[in-house]
Formats: structure tokens, C-alpha cells, sequence
């Protein structure tokens, strides 16, 4: 597929009706235009000249070089400096128009309305003519018969009117979708342009593109990492808002992984690529945003669809009203004729296209600020209508990293000689309690011996120690004091690591993955944000699963599962209900699947991008009720833009049975609709939180 951005589409209806354009070529029934991203998508073998034909009837084109045509085309997009000139003049002529009519001459104040209504409307008029010669009917087609009309029946100064209020509701309409694409054309400008490459200790400016894995690049203060890699010298803090949406710093030495697109605070890094740039974790994240703005929601298809019907509909209703009251109920040809040429006017679906995309192209966008990649606008209407919420414990609630969270001692060396014998493991549990030993001195062992699957025997001074679970103190003496203290442990669902010599228990501790500090805060913030029921889904034992359930304030969770059974689980759970599924992009791959929305904890890992309908990019679940929040705002704003668009078209078309319906009106209820959706839709961009 060949893509090429395209300038100049003046509505998000004209676009669709473009796109439909370009699917009769022959191979281009694959063929996509987004209004939104202003992007066109090709088979390499569709006529590429006949495409440009098809976009200029609409006064679009295919941008070759952005400066080239930055002058030169101007004038044919929505928020050109020549729209406000042609607007402008077309309003003094009116206002002249208007004083002229009233304290001099009718006859000099007509000509100023027709300089007005020519200045305003003559490419509406112009693209309405060749419409309406193919007779295909859309909004410039009924504007050009209204304007024709109005004319016709001498009404100068409305027809005047019309055109300006037109052409300032063609403006304000690009306007409103160029903000949410500059947004979101902002948020894509991070990448990097450029990467300092060390080659045979020589220093080489190379575009980011022929940027190759292995390659050693510098990067200096206040500059972009240009994709991921791991150091190889110096310390800094970096800057990773790029792709976690966190503003603070997080400090990066020798060895430490650090991404794409963040940016280095302080000193100089030398690090060593360990991806090209299109498979960095930022490249997979700007091109799935990109890709996020052109998937269509069911409200979107449904709208584009009624749309089709809408104003074949309007121009039904528009020739009864002309033609009945005067047939049938005696009414005035002339009077009815206008009222008609009015309904024409109603039937703009525009402000009803429009109602759905810049909602959702600004809330996608908001979230990937956040580092909330959500992968299509469909993602983000389901978000908003999520009843449950399933967790995996660890690594999800919890930090996937064991700690002591509490020992017994018996004898003051516990803690010392625990850890003298854990140093030289790199076990999860031996790294647990070297962390809690921390600051003492350690003694190196005489004898050490692994015994697979319960602990480690050691020789330090002469003594023989046993360090492990259980299992592994068969050979020692254990007082029923202690014993009671192993079965609390153990019903508290901790592991047990026990130290002990053949004649006594020197110490037990007591071990458990470690909560995050905001899971209790985030489950409540759900709560709050509307969910009804949080869940935890975990292959762990039961006492450990209450535990967290209780400290978090889950509504309920279920222990002892494997993947299989989580798949099921998340069956039962959807059964009437939204179900939302939250791991870690991995093990969890299965049930993220069968959920009604899939959500992955990863910080750019590539299976968590891969897996996920969403993708939280931050190491935790902080920003989760936020995206919920907006996700909701999002849907509640294109119900409220749908009843709008529709109810003060409805409005204008009543005023027709009274015959108060003037064209003024018609074209004040479509244009008061566009400014309403536009408006309503950016306040998403602009939400603090």
C-alpha cells in the first residue's frame, strides 16, 4: 500500500464521499482517505492521476512537498489565510450591502449582496454545479440549488447571508479538526531526527532512519535518546514522558535499559542500540497512535451510513414542502418555495459526520500524552462502557518482586547469617533478604551446598546452617512455639524462608510479593470512576489472594488458576457485562484476548504493545482511572454532539409546518451545530485530568 498525505478536505462527509469515489477505480476497492489523520492509502496500481481528478473536484490534493504547496494551495483549505480574506470582504460587502439598501439606492445595495454571495460562495457554487450536473446531491449540490433560489425569487440579501454563514461554517469546521490533528501531530513529533553515531572512536551525524542494532551512539544534555539500547558509560537522569507519560526523571547508569524518544537531563550517555528505530518501542508507539486515528467506532460507521440516507431524505421532504401546501392547501408558490429552498439547507449532515471524529482523535491523543496507547477509536468507546474489571496479581497489584514483610528472630545473627549464606544466589528470595540485611557486615562461608527445590546448607565458623522452607528442616528440633508462628505465616500466605542448625530455629521471615503502593488508591479511583465490580484473577494459593483481595479492596477474586481457567473465568465474568482484562502482556496473552478489552502493564515491553487493545506504559496502574474518566467523557460528548446535531436540524425543519423557517435560519442551525460539536469534542484535549 502506497500512503500520501492529502491537503484541502473540507469536511469529514466529503471525505467519505471522496473515499467512496476512489473504491470505483479499478484495484481501488482498498483504498482508505481519512479526514482525520488527512492521510490516503493505495494500491500501488490504482491510476494515481485519477485520483488527484477525483480529490480536486473537491478542492483537495495530494501533497508532494509540504513547502511547495504551503502557498500555492492555500486558498483551498479550510483554515487559509485566504478563507478569513475572502470571509472578510464578503462581510464588508454585506454590512455596505445592508446600509446602501436601507439610505440610498436598492438597486446599488443588490449588487453589493451578489459581490457578497460571489466572494463567499463561488467554489461552493462552482463544485455544486458540476454536482448537480452528475447528479449527485450533497451539501454543495443543495447549497448551489438554495443559493440559485434564493436569487431567483429576489431575495439578495439572504441569499448573501447564507453564503457567508457557509463559508465561515466550511471554515470553522476544518479549523476544529486541524486543532485535534495538530495535537496529535504534536504528540508525533517527538521522534528523534538524528542520532551522533561513534564509528572508530569518530563521532558521525546519521539520520535516524540508517540507525542499525549494535551501533554505539552519544548522547549528550537535553537530548533524544534515539531508540532503545542499554548504557555502556556514564549516569544520568532521563526524562521518559515520551513513552510513559510520567514527567519525572528516572536515573539510568551502566547496564540499565533506557528508550527511545526520552530525553537526557544532565551529562553524557554512551549507549549501545539494541533496535533499529522502526522496531523501538517509540516507532511502535507513534505508528500505532497514527493507526489508532483511522479505525472507525460503530457510532462512526453508523453516523457515515445514516449520513448516506440523510440527505436524499431532506430533499424528499424539501419538494413536499414546496409542492403540498400550495397544491393542496392553497399556500403561496413563492412563500412555500422558500420555505423549501430552507429545508434544502437543513439537509447538511455535515455537523452529524462530524460529531464523532474529533472526539475521538482528541481523546486518543490525550491518553498517549498520559502514555496511554490506545489502539483505535473503537478501543476507547468500549473503554468508556466497561461494567468489570479483571486483574492478574503479580506484577498487576502487585510488584512481581518478593521483600520480607515480616521475620522472627531468635538469636541476633539471624538476619547476618541469612544473608551472608543468600549473597552469592540470584534468586528473587535471596535478593529479598539481602534487602532486608542491608548495612550489615556479611561473612563469607566456608561450605556451601544447594538442595534443590527447599533450601541451601553452609558452613560459617564451623557451624552447619540450614536455610530454606520447611521441607528442608527435617533433620532440625522445632519448638511448638515456633511451629505456630510457621502455621500464622503460612495462613497469611506468605513463603517461609527459616533459618536454623540441628539444635535450634534461629530465625523465620516471613515472604510475599510486595503491593504496590497505589493498587488500594487506583481500585478505589475505579470504583469511583463508575466500575462496578474489580476482580483478581491468580494461579496463586488462597490465603495469598485474600490477602491482597483485602488490602486492595478488590469486590472479589478467585485463587489456584491456571490460564485455561482465567480464559474461563473472564467467560463468566462477560455473560450481560463489559469485561475489561488487565496482566501483563505475557502469561496473561490468553485471557487478554477473550475479554471485551484487553489492557497490558509493560512500560513499552514489545509483547505488551503486541497483545493489548491498551497499553499502559507506565509500570503501574496510576493513570488507569483517567483514561477510564476520559474514555467516558469521550462517549457522553458524541451522544451530546449526536442530539445536537440532529435536534437543532429538527428544530429548524418544525419551524417549516408554522412556515417560519427562513434560510438565515436553516443555514444558523447547521452552522450553530458544527461550532457546538467542535467545541464540545477539543474540551477533551484540554481536561487536567
Amino acid at each position: 500500500m502506497e500512503e500520501y498525505k492529502v491537503k484541502g478536505l473540507t469536511c469529514a462527509n466529503c471525505t467519505r464521499e471522496l473515499q467512496e469515489e476512489i473504491n470505483k477505480l479499478p484495484s481501488g476497492q482498498t483504498a482508505s482517505l481519512s479526514y482525520n489523520t488527512g492521510k490516503l492509502k493505495l494500491e500501488s496500481n490504482v491510476d494515481i492521476e485519477k485520483v488527484k481528478k477525483i480529490l480536486s473536484s473537491d478542492g483537495a490534493y495530494i501533497e508532494a512537498d509540504e513547502h511547495e504547496h504551503e502557498h500555492e494551495h492555500d486558498h483551498h483549505h479550510p483554515t487559509g489565510v485566504n478563507w478569513i480574506l475572502l470571509l472578510s470582504l464578503s462581510a464588508g460587502f454585506y454590512i455596505a450591502g445592508f446600509l446602501t439598501d436601507v439610505f440610498f439606492n436598492e438597486y446599488i445595495a443588490i449588487g453589493l449582496f451578489l459581490a457578497a454571495t460571489v466572494l463567499s460562495g463561488y467554489q461552493t457554487f462552482i463544485k455544486g454545479l458540476k454536482n448537480l450536473f452528475k447528479l449527485k446531491f450533497n451539501i454543495e449540490t443543495l447549497m448551489t440549488i438554495a443559493l440559485i433560489g434564493a436569487l431567483g425569487i429576489g431575495e439578495w440579501k439572504e441569499g448573501a447571508l447564507v453564503a457567508i454563514l457557509f463559508g465561515l461554517n466550511e471554515y470553522l469546521e476544518g479549523l476544529g479538526m486541524q486543532k485535534a490533528r495538530n495535537s496529535m501531530e504534536k504528540l508525533l513529533a517527538i521522534a528523534p531526527k538524528e542520532a551522533t553515531v561513534l564509528d572508530n572512536g569518530q563521532e558521525k551525524i546519521v539520520k535516524i532512519s540508517s540507525l542499525k542494532a549494535n551501533q554505539i551512539v552519544l548522547v549528550r544534555s537535553g537530548e533524544k535518546i534515539p531508540s532503545d539500547g542499554l548504557v555502556l558509560e556514564g549516569k544520568s537522569s532521563v526524562n521518559e514522558a515520551a513513552i510513559t507519560g510520567e514527567s519525572m526523571p528516572v536515573e539510568k547508569d551502566k547496564d540499565e535499559p533506557v528508550y527511545g524518544g526520552s530525553i537526557n537531563n544532565e551529562g553524557v550517555l554512551k549507549i549501545q542500540i539494541t533496535k533499529a528505530y522502526e522496531e523501538s518501542s517509540l516507532a511502535k508507539i507513534l505508528h500505532l497512535v497514527e493507526e489508532a486515528q483511522e479505525t472507525k467506532t460503530p457510532t462512526e460507521l453508523f453516523i457515515n451510513k445514516f449520513a448516506k440516507y440523510y440527505t436524499p431524505l431532506i430533499m424528499i421532504i424539501s419538494a413536499i414542502v414546496m409542492l403540498i401546501p400550495p397544491l393542496f392547501f392553497n399556500g403561496s408558490w413563492g412563500d412555500w418555495f422558500y420555505q423549501g429552498l430552507a429545508v434544502l439547507i437543513v439537509g447538511c449532515p455535515c455537523a452529524l459526520v462530524l460529531s464523532s471524529p474529533i472526539a475521538i482523535v482528541s481523546g486518543i491523543t490525550k491518553n498517549a500524552r498520559n502514555g496511554i496507547l490506545v489502539k483505535g477509536g473503537v478501543f476507547l468507546e468500549q473503554l468508556g462502557k466497561i461494567h468489570t474489571i479483571a486483574f492478574d496479581k503479580t506484577g498487576t497489584l502487585t510488584k512481581g518482586q518478593p521483600f520480607v514483610e515480616d521475620y522472627v528472630e531468635y538469636d541476633p545473627k539471624f538476619l547476618q547469617i541469612a544473608a551472608s549464606i543468600e549473597k552469592s544466589s540470584s534468586h528473587p528470595i535471596a535478593k529479598a533478604v539481602l534487602r532486608k540485611a542491608d548495612g550489615l557486615s556479611l561473612i563469607e562461608p566456608e561450605e556451601i551446598t544447594t538442595v534443590s527445590g527447599s533450601g541451601i546448607v553452609a558452613k560459617i565458623d564451623g557451624v552447619t546452617y540450614f536455610l530454606g522452607n520447611e521441607a528442608h528442616m527435617k533433620k532440625v528440633q522445632i519448638e511448638e512455639e515456633i511451629k505456630a508462628q510457621i502455621q500464622q505465616y503460612k495462613r497469611s500466605g506468605m513463603t517461609l524462608v527459616i533459618l536454623a542448625t540441628t539444635e535450634k530455629v534461629l530465625g523465620i521471615m516471613g515472604i510475599s510479593d510486595e503491593i504496590r503502593e497505589e493498587s488500594a488508591d487506583v481500585i478505589q479511583a475505579l470504583h469511583e470512576a463508575g466500575i462496578q465490580k474489580t476482580v483478581m484473577l491468580t494461579g496463586d494459593h488462597e490465603s495469598t489472594a485474600e490477602k491482597v483481595a483485602s488490602k486492595v479492596g478488590l469486590t472479589s477474586y478467585f485463587a489456584g488458576l491456571l490460564p485455561d481457567e482465567k480464559v474461563e473465568k473472564i467467560k463468566e465474568l462477560s455473560k450481560g457485562n463489559k469485561v475489561a482484562m488487565i496482566g501483563d502482556g505475557i502469561n496473561d496473552a490468553p485471557a487478554l484476548a477473550t475479554a471485551d478489552l484487553g489492557i497490558a502493564m509493560g512500560k513499552g515491553t514489545d509483547s505488551a504493545i503486541e497483545t493489548a487493545d491498551i497499553v499502559l506504559m507506565q509500570d503501574h496502574l496510576g493513570k488507569l482511572p483517567s483514561a477510564i474518566k476520559s474514555a467516558k467523557k469521550v462517549n457522553s460528548i458524541i451522544k451530546l454532539n449526536i442530539t445536537l446535531a440532529l435536534g437543532l436540524k429538527l428544530i429548524a425543519l418544525l419551524l417549516t409546518i408554522p412556515g417560519l423557517l427562513t434560510l438565515w435560519i436553516a443555514i444558523l442551525s447547521d452552522m450553530g451545530a458544527t461550532i457546538l460539536v467542535t467545541l464540545i469534542s477539543l474540551t477533551v484535549l484540554y481536561e487536567r485530568k
